[in-house]
């Protein structure tokens, strides 16, 4: 089995939806507030799939600015994985289909539908050297654009 979990993240509370595989939900989608108490059921809800399947569930959300830094800190702390995807990936993916229907629950639904159709790697905690230099050749640049 390959369970994934999505998370539909919005302002404060965010909506879950489960796959234990490909083409089977686990139980029905429920909302979950970004508070530690909420955050610690969802974390038993995680080790419920686990128990279930024999391995722990990948969490697939949206980068949403800094609503998701709750959770995604929630997660780095407990040691699960995760992938974090560019909304644009998103946006492309629920275009194609055929019901253009905008709820919160049928947004975690197509996260794990879409986790199942591509090929995603777990996102890598970035070291501080690498976002120095980021930064650093990012400066480069506006010095080099300010110069031309």
């Amino acid at each position: 089995m390959n369970p994934v979990v999505g998370l539909d993240v919005a302002k404060g509370e965010s909506q879950v939806q489960a796959f234990l595989d490909q083409s089977k939900p686990y139980g029905k989608s429920f909302s979950m507030k970004h508070i530690k108490e909420e955050l610690d059921h969802f974390l038993e809800f995680l080790k419920d799939i686990e128990e279930v399947t024999g391995q722990m569930p990948m969490v697939i959300l949206e980068s949403t600015g800094h609503y998701h830094s709750p959770v995604i800190q929630f997660l780095e702390e407990q040691g699960i994985l995760y992938i974090l995807l560019n909304p644009i990936i998103s946006y492309q993916a629920k275009k194609t289909s055929l019901r253009k229907v905008k709820t919160d629950a049928i947004d975690a639904y197509q996260l794990c539908v879409l986790y199942y159709k591509e090929d995603f790697e777990p996102h890598k905690i970035r070291g501080i050297q690498l976002l120095d230099l980021r930064n650093l050749s990012r400066q480069q640049e506006i010095v080099t654009n300010m110069y031309v």
